[in-house]
């Protein structure tokens, strides 16, 4: 087995990257970085604790990077150190303010990440002051008309300037269609939040209950699903360092609907909304070389994200030859034969996850080549650094 060292990210990307074949089972241990998703969640419960709380294990990258950003531009003390076992990751010191906000003015620029922008509109309405929250072009397309009613801000999306006079406690009713982070910004921010059960909310109620002034990130498991998916499709097997065992994280489950991909039997239904993350895009991917015919449900809010996700798929995927139907809220990938697909230039859409989806692809399909393979910064930066290192 092959450890994948550490190596700095920082490798100049060309803009159209040829993924490397494998040469034969990939069998690899590898480190991914912490989970954006708790990584920021846990900076803001970081800001409200009444003192200093050093988050360890975090992920430093693109959108971790705009929380910290926003953070000191609220007037937190915040440091960044790095961490030896992982260039991707930091330890994050916020001293943290019970639930003040230090500044009463501030510009915060979000870029495309969906959780710093709605994570910090709810935040900022505990201040006295304007705050002006913006972000990149998609970032002002994705909603936030449900969060912004329940905070009583006007407008259905970003930019906007928030004039707030400290917090108005209250229970809100969340129906969470179009996101599932609102009634997460909501918890975060102190409010009570009635809503459906999602897993990314649980991953919030559960991380209000355990934090505390010294808390570890876990692994991004929807960034270690490249990897796995890397060992499933070549025939060997990529361990993940540090994989939690009874983790905060939906993606937990990939390994076990990758298995259940790769058996005979009927058709392989998971749910999007209920089931798996961001994972659920590998899974999509990773059907092509299936035994079973995958149905993709519950899956609409995808078409929300860093790109309408659905659309990509079916689009990419049918671009190599795969057969696939885009639904309203589903996506349908049949099994392929290998002699059925090809090599092609793959749309990455500017969003990470579709450009390390397709790097699966690449392993048993010559000829696959990624547009603006940087996007990966948003989330993993070194991700390609860690592929090639897994191929040698």
């Amino acid at each position: 087995m092959t450890t994948v060292e550490q190596k700095p990210a920082g490798t100049t990307w060309p803009a159209v990257y040829e993924v490397p074949p494998a040469r034969g089972p990939i069998r690899a241990r590898v480190t991914v970085p912490g989970s954006k998703s708790i990584t920021n969640r846990a900076l803001v419960l970081a800001a409200r604790w009444p003192g200093w709380c050093r988050v360890r294990g975090a992920l430093w990258a693109e959108d971790t990077e705009v929380m910290v950003e926003s953070l000191r531009r609220l007037g937190f003390a915040v440091r960044v150190m790095p961490e030896a076992d992982e260039p991707a990751n930091r330890t994050i010191e916020v001293e943290g303010r019970g639930g003040e906000i230090p500044a009463s003015r501030a510009e915060l620029y979000v870029g495309n990440a969906g959780t710093a922008a709605r994570f910090l509109t709810a935040l900022v309405c505990r201040g006295h002051g304007e705050y002006r929250i913006y972000g990149d072009a998609r970032m002002h397309e994705r909603p936030m008309g449900e969060l912004f009613r329940a905070l009583g801000i006007e407008g259905e999306r970003l930019p906007v300037t928030i004039r707030a006079r400290g917090m108005k406690p209250g229970r809100f009713v969340i129906r969470g269609e179009e996101s599932s982070q609102f009634a997460s910004a909501l918890l975060l921010a102190g409010h009570e939040v009635e809503t459906e059960p999602h897993p990314y909310v649980e991953m919030t109620r559960r991380m209000m209950r355990e934090f505390g002034p010294e808390y570890e990130v876990e692994p991004d498991l929807s960034s270690a699903s490249y990897f796995e998916a890397a060992g499933w499709v070549t025939g060997g097997a990529v361990e993940i360092a540090r994989r939690p065992v009874e983790s905060l994280q939906v993606d937990g489950r990939f390994r076990d609907f990758l298995g259940a991909l790769g058996a005979e039997g009927p058709p392989l239904r998971v749910s999007r909304a209920r089931e798996l993350g961001d994972s659920a895009m590998t899974l999509a991917v990773c059907a092509v070389f299936g035994r079973r015919v995958l149905e993709l449900v519950e899956a609409g809010r995808m078409r929300l994200q860093e790109c309408d996700r659905l659309r990509a798929l079916a689009t990419e995927l049918g671009r190599i030859g795969a057969r696939v139907e885009e639904r309203a809220d589903e996506l349908v990938v049949w099994p392929t034969d290998a002699g059925q697909l090809r090599g092609a230039e793959i749309e990455t859409y500017r969003d990470h996850r579709m450009a390390m989806c397709f790097a699966v692809v690449g392993l048993k399909i010559p000829g696959v080549r990624l547009r603006e393979p940087a996007c990966v910064r948003k989330t993993f930066p070194n991700f390609f650094e860690k592929w090639e290192a897994m191929l040698q």
